[in-house]
């Protein structure tokens, strides 16, 4: 068997020819702290008047209290849009939607007003475009959209308007 092994030469250059670039990678990785034990950080968390933050990749996560939680249902069951309530307790409002999905409190869509829909189905049906219409009464025109299907408007093709020549 030594004999038959003593003439083969055994082919590792491929794995060894070009260490640079495996090497780049890892010097690479290990600056970026990749291989680090802990992702946690040495120093406490921050914590201010609203309550513990964590810093990860850049970003601070203000996480609410249970009593603010509360809070914040109570206020959206009264009235106060997502935006609001994102504002007021430093949250971004898909953090407030998630905390009522949570406690199972069903999204309100925000739409137009039962008296504004009639107004909004002329102008549409005037030549205006569903953002134009969204815009006059400050909603998206997705809003415009689902009213204007609701009422049976035929919605147009989207794309650029036709020119006018004078």
């Amino acid at each position: 068997m030594e004999e038959a092994l003593r003439g083969r030469r055994v082919d590792l250059g491929r794995e060894f020819e070009n260490p640079y670039s495996a090497l780049k990678t890892v010097v690479s990785r290990r600056s970026r702290g990749v291989y680090k034990r802990s992702w946690r950080p040495l120093e406490p968390s921050v914590v201010d008047s609203r309550g513990r933050m964590v810093r990860a990749v850049g970003i601070a996560q203000t996480f609410l209290r249970p009593a603010q939680v509360d809070e914040l249902v109570a206020l959206y069951r009264e009235g106060a849009t997502l935006v609001e309530l994102g504002e007021r307790f430093s949250v971004h409002r898909r953090t407030v939607a998630a905390h009522l999905v949570r406690r199972s409190i069903p999204i309100r869509r925000r739409g137009l007003d039962e008296s504004d829909v009639t107004e909004a189905v002329e102008l549409y049906e005037g030549g205006s475009t569903l953002i134009e219409v969204g815009l006059r009464f400050g909603v998206s025109q997705q809003a415009v959209r689902r009213a204007l299907d609701v009422e049976g408007v035929t919605i147009r093709p989207g794309g650029r308007r036709a020119r006018v020549s004078a």
